[in-house]
């Protein structure tokens, strides 16, 4: 549900959102009530008006990345506000471990801002019980979500902060994402044992609503941290993804060619023939298979351009394209095949996206039996 902009930033509230102002008022609204007998009913109004309040400190937190990143020249995309609080995302930049840090930061203070004016509201002034149930709510949550932003692990801001350490300290921002992922998985450990693990010891039984925040809050949590040193270790092998590298020699043939210039090329050892069209940009790959087939009768009157399959429009890479530029470049482009071309223009190999993926994630390529099949 798009809420709007606020200093050109873009603000969605997603559906799953009223999830938790749900979970807010039905745990809250009873504590509410029982606490404030005078409230009756209207407790629940107030649980709802403490979502709500919550809700605006998200977006204050998030907002403070934006209008920091933006002094960066970080473009922000939108902050998404939902289930879990709120995320703001950016588009491609390039960080620093210092600026990482104050952008992370940024958030934390902002809230720890709010957290000191309720305060001083609420020592300055005379206010009714709803306002001051209120303001009193406001203080404590901003103050818990500056606190809780700022432990040492991600998803979590002060992520950041053990991110940028290693970052600084390594030379690689790929192994303080990894270290940072791991310090946020702790963090779900000690939170699951303070909370459930430690009474349950002590022969106590948590609530219900503790018990289901934990449970929230943690999943969260694991989940981002989870993905953080996923995307850590895919980042850390980005260098080994270059087209020159992962491709496998290839010969460039002109759609004008016959079955028997493929059985040349295969004869002398070449492992791929890619056809050219009339203006030498690469069209599509001989397809083995096929080229076994054709009888050697056929193979001077069969053109090369019946036993290939297609490559999809502009599916060629120059041979020195590599790490984030070529998967960016490869993820624009259809079909599973690229020519690698040098600087003359000339085929120099073929580049599969099973071999790029096992680079990046290190898993196993997939045998491809039939390619053609994959491009039309």
């Amino acid at each position: 549900m798009p809420l709007g902009r606020i200093a050109g930033v873009p603000v969605v509230l997603a559906y799953s959102w009223f999830v938790i102002a749900a979970f807010t008022v039905i745990a809250y609204g009873p504590v509410l009530a029982r606490n404030n007998p005078m409230l009756g009913m209207s407790a629940y109004l107030v649980a709802f008006a403490y979502a709500v309040l919550l809700l605006l400190s998200v977006l204050v937190h998030e907002l403070a990345h934006a209008l920091t990143a933006k002094i960066y020249g970080w473009p922000t995309q939108k902050i998404v506000l939902n289930l879990w609080g709120g995320h703001t995302q950016f588009e491609s930049f390039t960080s620093s471990p210092g600026r990482s840090v104050l952008v992370a930061l940024a958030g934390p203070a902002a809230n720890f801002v709010l957290a000191g004016g309720a305060w001083l509201v609420l020592g300055t002034n005379s206010l009714g019980s709803v306002a001051e149930i209120l303001t009193n709510i406001f203080m404590w949550a901003n103050f818990l979500i500056a606190v809780f932003n700022v432990l040492p692990g991600l998803p979590l801001d002060g992520g950041r902060i053990v991110e940028s350490i290693v970052w600084k300290a390594t030379g690689s921002q790929a192994k303080g994402t990894v270290a940072a992922g791991w310090g946020g998985r702790i963090i779900v450990l000690a939170i699951a044992y303070w909370f459930l693990l430690r009474p349950y010891l002590a022969g106590d039984q948590p609530d219900f609503s503790l018990l289901m925040i934990t449970i929230l809050v943690g999943g969260f949590l694991w989940m981002g941290a989870s993905a953080s040193i996923q995307q850590g270790t895919l980042r850390a092998r980005l260098p080994l993804v270059s087209a020159a590298g992962l491709s496998t020699p290839a010969v460039g043939v002109p759609a004008s060619g016959t079955v028997r210039d493929a059985l040349r090329l295969a004869a002398e050892g070449t492992k791929s023939v890619v056809v050219c069209g009339p203006d030498g940009r690469p069209q599509g790959v001989v397809d083995p298979g096929a080229l076994a087939s054709v009888p050697d009768a056929a193979a001077d009157s069969t053109p090369v351009t019946a036993i290939s399959f297609p490559l999809a429009a502009g599916a060629y890479v120059p041979e020195w394209s590599k790490g984030q530029e070529l998967i960016q470049f490869l993820s624009q482009v259809e079909g599973r095949h690229y020519a690698v071309v040098d600087h003359n223009g000339k085929v120099t190999g073929l580049l599969t996206q099973d071999v790029v993926l096992a680079a990046i994630t290190g898993r196993r390529q997939r045998t491809d039996r039939h390619p053609q099949g994959q491009n039309r």
